[in-house]
């Protein structure tokens, strides 16, 4: 009987210590079934999200804020419960006596709070522990301030983009911006995008739990963010020709293998999903067409666009669906028409961005960033 109770104490001490390193530890995610950690997460967000409709819109949103530091904590005992179990179950293996006075002594070493006399082997199982409470502390102390810091990084560039597209942000506010202003600034947007889409990624993988910590406005969130930026450079990446949409492919690249990754990483399915109506299509079409923007037919961008947005919108709105954050909408179809029609009746860019377009054409950057302006048409000429 001992020596069951030694082999399933061990066991149970490995597996609470081995999901431990693999959640705060371990720099990569782990694709396994027996995954305590999901399983706890899982667990208490049905619940929580449960109440959390019961409540108003901005009652529920700050419930469910307080859900990832919460399950962190929840984690925590888990994890430490597990261990005094299997520890206690090793000691009585050891020692023999009753198995509730071994279970208060492991939960006093674990805890640094105490020690016992005993034979040898019962003091080696008791420093044992005592360094298990001691490394998951110090692990502790040390992944609080990471998660904090991806945290607060994710912040700072979702309050930037609110300024420039909205809260919540769209693709619409976007595009008007860049030919109100400059198609130059999104070319260079699109690349911090690129930055960003890539740190979100390796961020949430390693930290998963830091996908549930929501945004300090109820009307902000990082999927919406991620999900309006792959928006933007899936449309110019549709509607411009294939050789003057490299900054567009790069950053529609990153976001989309950012979106599936993680989606993979909460095990979600893709769900069928159609964000863009046609009305809404051709309101944004108008601001490239009517711009200084190269551009190809209206039907091939809406085909090769309808291929795009398969290729993300699924892993978007599952994750939506799952973590209870809303998607972007593509356009405020109010704010596009107008845009189309002072584009219409202006029919040209500010006079900044000719000015340093035909000052910059001649070096190599200037080329580089002259490549998206649309040649002049015969009526032009």
């Amino acid at each position: 009987m001992r020596v069951l109770a030694a082999i399933v104490g061990a066991l149970l001490v490995a597996l609470m210590l081995s999901d431990f390193f693999v959640t705060f530890v371990l720099p990569r995610g782990v694709r396994r079934d027996l995954r305590i950690a999901l399983g706890v997460d899982r667990l208490l967000w049905r619940g929580w999200r449960a109440l959390a409709r019961r409540l108003t819109p901005a009652g529920a949103d700050t419930l469910l804020g307080f859900f990832a530091p919460l399950a962190l904590l929840a984690l925590l005992v888990v994890w430490a419960f597990g261990a005094m179990v299997g520890y206690g179950l090793i000691e009585w293996a050891v020692a023999g006596g009753s198995f509730s006075m071994r279970f208060l002594t492991s939960s006093g070493l674990l805890l640094s709070a105490g020690a016992s006399s005993g034979s040898a082997g019962v003091h080696l199982v008791e420093l044992l522990e005592a360094a298990t409470g001691v490394g998951i502390l110090f692990i502790v102390i040390g992944y609080m301030p990471a998660v904090y810091s991806a945290f607060s990084r994710r912040e700072t560039a979702m309050s930037q983009l609110a300024t420039r597209a909205g809260s919540p942000p769209t693709a619409a506010a976007l595009l008007q911006r860049a030919a109100r202003e400059s198609w130059q600034h999104l070319e260079r947007d699109l690349e911090a995008w690129e930055e960003w889409a890539a740190e979100l990624m390796e961020t949430h993988l390693t930290y998963p739990l830091l996908a549930l910590y929501r945004s300090q406005h109820m009307n902000q969130s990082w999927l919406a963010t991620l999900t309006a930026i792959v928006d933007v450079a899936a449309f110019i990446k549709a509607t411009v020709p294939d050789e003057n949409g490299d900054a567009a492919d790069i950053t529609f690249r990153i976001g989309r293998h950012a979106l599936a990754d993680l989606a993979l990483q909460f095990r979600l399915e893709p769900v069928p999903a159609d964000r863009l109506s046609d009305s809404d299509f051709d309101d944004l079409f108008e601001i490239i067409d009517h711009s200084q923007i190269a551009n190809v037919d209206r039907e091939v961008a809406r085909r090769r666009l309808h291929q795009y947005r398969g290729d993300y919108e699924p892993h978007a709105l599952a994750l939506a669906e799952t973590l209870a954050l809303a998607l972007p909408p593509w356009s405020r179809r109010e704010d596009s028409r107008q845009q189309a029609q002072k584009l219409q009746t202006s029919g040209t860019v500010a006079a900044r961005d000719l000015v340093s377009l035909s000052a910059g054409c001649g070096t190599r950057r200037g080329r580089r960033r002259a490549r998206i302006q649309r040649s002049p048409t015969a009526g032009e000429r």
